[in-house]
């Protein structure tokens, strides 16, 4: 999709809005962010919130949000029930965008796994991207209606 010089940290100056806009998120957005840990990227949060010019929510929002960023790693669990849980607050056709720590990274998921768990959470599987030097991100959406 785009060249990244070097290893791709999001808080370069220059970049910081990119890591966001390449994810679709535009200021204004309501990002809900889910799975946060002490091992999630500062950088790319910041990038994130940076690109909405505001803070992402957590769980307990209450309210509809535009896109939820889910963080998840091979240890949280069953993926089904994250994916759904994190459908809870989504606008309808708002993306999820799952981020799992890349290929070889400590506690990384099968990209087999997402693209198993994704249809059955009734969700497609639509893009992903390299949005930081340890994870990986996937987007995923609700499919559009065939009628």
């Amino acid at each position: 999709m785009s060249s990244t010089a070097g290893g791709g940290s999001a808080q370069t100056e220059g970049t910081t809005n990119d890591v966001g806009t390449k994810l679709g998120f535009k200021p204004g957005m309501v990002i809900q962010e889910l799975g946060w840990d002490n091992d999630t990227d500062d950088d790319l949060r910041i990038a994130i919130e940076d690109c909405i010019d505001a803070d992402m929510v957590d769980g307990d929002h209450g309210n509809v949000v535009d896109a939820v960023v889910l963080w998840w790693r091979r240890e949280d669990g069953d993926l089904v029930d994250g994916l759904v849980d994190s459908l809870t607050d989504l606008v309808g056709g708002g993306p999820i965008w799952l981020l799992t720590p890349k290929v070889g990274r400590p506690n990384s998921v099968d990209a087999a796994d997402v693209a198993e768990a994704a249809p059955i959470a009734g969700l497609s599987q639509t893009t992903t991207a390299a949005v930081s030097k340890d994870w990986a991100a996937t987007r995923l959406v609700t499919p559009k209606p065939t009628h």
